[in-house]
């Protein structure tokens, strides 16, 4: 989102945090896994803007230090207002595309359930949690 838009100009769309920190068990490195992942993401919604304009993204992409997962794999966690957040694991760069396919049907679902049998076969394996949506609902109460 621009410095220019406000979030009423921004359509509903679920926020994909990834783990930045996240190495799939591997040695440190300049770029771990879970960095290029959010790279990869950032270069495919970018493409997508260019290629379409009036396409809503799929996903509002953040990094974050750590989702203490550090034995799954690169993790992430997807999580828009009104549905269930999900903790997802054992990605990689390779995935992108699969990932912001899955937000696509995440944002299309009532409660942010996904079935296996709707998911792509590369994240056949990717989820690790899930976290109830009235946390965020009564959160919003308090406000």
């Amino acid at each position: 989102m621009s410095a220019s838009s406000s979030s009423a100009d921004m359509p509903d769309i679920p926020i994909l945090h990834v783990c930045l920190t996240c190495r799939r068990g591997g040695p440190a490195m300049d770029r771990p896994p879970g960095a290029q992942l959010y790279d990869r993401l950032l270069a495919l919604t970018d493409a997508e803007k260019v290629q379409d304009p009036a396409l809503i993204p799929a996903a509002e992409i953040r990094g974050v230090e750590c989702l203490a997962s550090c034995d799954r794999g690169c993790t992430a966690a997807i999580a828009m207002k009104g549905r269930w957040t999900w903790l997802m694991g054992h990605l990689g760069p390779e995935k992108a595309e699969d990932i912001l396919t899955y937000a696509r049907l995440y944002a299309a679902s009532k409660k942010g359930t996904v079935m296996p049998s709707r998911r792509p076969a590369a994240l056949s394996d990717m989820v690790l949690g899930r976290v109830p949506a009235c946390l965020y609902e009564r959160e919003d109460e308090q406000s």
